[in-house]
């Protein structure tokens, strides 16, 4: 394997950034002929730097994770958990002792999406309060 240089790296930078840039584009970004850029793209390939190029598809997996801290008027709140029952996003409903009645995990594709949740389950008869906290990291 060869060692890169400036232009190699200037190739590899752009490709990172939009792996579906045009070779035409590619080569004027860059300053080499199309020609030039192909024969270096082939070498980047062989030498194993450039692994292949790749669609990033999203694949339905929720990206947004909630929780909800519900306050009830009163329990137990039957309607409300078979409302939750018919959400898809939501994961899990715990029954909690203290001030919050019931733990709600939520699973959505974005933060509308929880928003929109949040809307509908804050309006249901049975609900006092209800707080939301959206899911930063995992850490374990």
């Amino acid at each position: 394997m060869r060692p890169l240089d400036g232009k190699d790296r200037q190739i590899l930078e752009l490709l990172r950034a939009d792996a579906r840039l045009p070779l035409k584009s590619l080569a004027a970004k860059i300053g080499l002929a199309r020609s030039t850029l192909r024969d270096r793209l082939s070498r980047l390939e062989a030498d194993g730097i450039i692994r292949g190029y790749h669609a990033d598809i999203a694949d339905g997996t929720p990206s947004v994770l909630a929780y909800l801290f519900i306050r009830l008027k009163s329990t137990p709140a039957p309607g409300l958990v078979a409302l939750l029952r018919q959400m898809p996003e939501v994961r899990s409903c715990t029954s909690l002792t203290g001030d919050i009645d019931l733990l709600v995990e939520i699973a959505a594709p974005t933060t509308d999406r929880v928003n929109a949740l949040r809307d509908r389950i804050s309006s249901h008869e049975t609900v006092a309060d209800l707080t939301t906290s959206v899911v930063l990291d995992r850490n374990i």
